[in-house]
């Protein structure tokens, strides 16, 4: 009996062959994904503070014209606005009370206009007292609290306020931080792990439970995550610490941003003459308000505009451009109290390139540079965030067994990444904590803690393992 050996296959043929070796990515993936899971499981209280706060903060724009309408608007557009000077004067006539630290002029037909008392009685320290008058009868409207550069009324102070500290103060202004510390590392590195994943695991259509969830959680993240790295960014350059070191460096760079030289020409007696015609803490100083109001806009200052009295017997007015909406108008001048002539001139487009970024970065965090367009973006991001740590926690809640992306990725992924990764990236992520510290303290705290509880897990496995080879006698 004859027996033929089987036909050779291709399989057969071919040599056993190795797997190829893991590419960089695929040892600093696991990495990644511990981060981005542990740092959004403990940061996300204070990511979901900050966006509900920040939506209402972006919506408090608009609140505020429809709060505050009596306030804010005339009943009757006249033909001709008075002189500024009798506006102050029936101000200062109803409100004696503290100095006048600045005027806004109205800056519309139907506005009024604002003037700022400092030093009143029951304001706080930080703000000041805003009367309104209508430009065309002189008569007022109200009085409210103001605070900040934006003219901020006591519903979008309080939200704002809220926003960044809490109504806890210097203390409660670390939350803000932390949360803008680490919101540009989370988005940053679920936007890389997401566009790493295959594309037929990344649809939503047909697909339930948790891998949907993850589906929603990916696709909004991804869409997100530019404007959440942005919002991180700005939200930086005022913060306390990484703020201090940001303006340090932008010192350093003489990329400060520059103000206008309020010393009166000729000081000494000239400019003491000047200020001696003002009385009371009225903003009346030498040549007054309307005659330094026309050497403004002589040079070119067109509304809004905030007319700020000399400081001093050496000072000079300041007059400056007060719009934060593009394009920004953030010209100033100086003039002098004796004289009325213009003694300094500051233009916005002179600015460094670091201080008109600083400028336009942080109105656009606030929603003022594009208007409603801008709040309206804000709110979006705002409200995706929100939806983003819901899912998160979903994902969370809904892992199992046989998911691997949700669950915790086990101890020790960073031997897995080559020397010759590992080394500059420890060095830059040090950098990176030196310089933004609500980042590198609490992820250096993670890490020693790590190390700590998967000792303490070595250490128990091994007696576990000792115990059980042991006899019994």
């Amino acid at each position: 009996m004859t027996t033929t050996s089987p036909a050779p296959t291709d399989e057969a043929a071919k040599p056993p062959t190795s797997p190829p070796p893991p590419g960089r990515w695929s040892t600093l993936r696991p990495l990644v994904l511990r981060l981005h899971f542990y740092a959004g499981l403990f940061v996300a209280p204070f990511l979901l503070v900050a966006a509900a706060t920040g939506f209402l903060y972006a919506a408090s724009f608009q609140a505020e014209k429809v709060v505050y309408a009596h306030e804010l608007t005339v009943p009757d557009v006249g033909d001709r606005k008075l002189p500024v000077s009798e506006q102050v004067a029936a101000a200062r006539q109803a409100h004696p009370e503290g100095t006048v630290s600045a005027v806004r002029t109205s800056p519309e037909a139907d506005a009024t206009t604002r003037v700022l008392l400092s030093g009143v009685e029951g304001v706080d320290p930080n703000h000041t007292l805003a009367v309104f008058v209508d430009p065309y009868t002189a008569k007022l409207r109200g009085a409210l609290e103001q605070y900040g550069s934006t003219g901020a009324l006591p519903l979008r102070t309080w939200i704002d306020e809220f926003h960044r500290d809490l109504h806890l103060g210097e203390t409660g202004r670390l939350y803000s931080e932390f949360a803008a510390s680490w919101l540009w590392v989370i988005a940053g590195g679920g936007l890389v792990l997401w566009f790493s994943r295959r594309r037929a695991r990344r649809k939503l259509r047909g697909t339930s439970g948790r891998r949907r969830t993850l589906g929603l959680h990916g696709t909004v993240g991804a869409w997100a995550a530019a404007g959440f790295v942005f919002l991180s960014a700005t939200g930086l350059t005022w913060s306390t610490y990484a703020g201090a070191n940001i303006e340090d460096l932008r010192v350093s760079l003489g990329q400060t941003t520059p103000s206008v030289s309020a010393s009166a020409a000729g000081g000494g007696e000239h400019a003491g003459h000047g200020a001696a015609s003002g009385a009371g803490g009225d903003a009346a100083h030498g040549v007054g308000l309307d005659k330094v109001l026309s050497a403004a806009r002589a040079e070119g200052l067109g509304d809004p505009v905030e007319i700020v009295p000399p400081a001093g017997a050496s000072s000079a007015y300041v007059v400056k451009q007060v719009q934060r909406s593009w394009p920004e108008k953030q010209d100033s001048v100086a003039v002098d109290p004796a004289t009325g002539e213009v003694t300094d001139v500051l233009r916005f487009s002179d600015y460094p390139v670091l201080a008109k970024l600083s400028r336009w970065g942080i109105d656009l965090h606030t929603g003022s540079l594009f208007g409603l367009p801008n709040q309206i973006a804000l709110m979006l991001l705002a409200a995706s965030l929100v939806l983003l740590v819901i899912w998160g926690y979903r994902m969370w809640w809904q892992r199992g067994r046989g998911s691997a992306f949700g669950r915790p990725i086990p101890r020790g992924a960073w031997q897995q990444v080559p020397p010759l990764l590992l080394v500059p990236l420890l060095a830059a992520v040090a950098v990176l904590g030196y310089f933004v510290p609500l980042l590198g303290i609490p992820l250096a705290a993670f890490v020693a803690a790590d190390v700590v509880l998967g000792e303490i897990a070595h250490r128990r496995g091994r007696r576990t393992r000792t115990g059980a080879a042991t006899p019994k006698r």
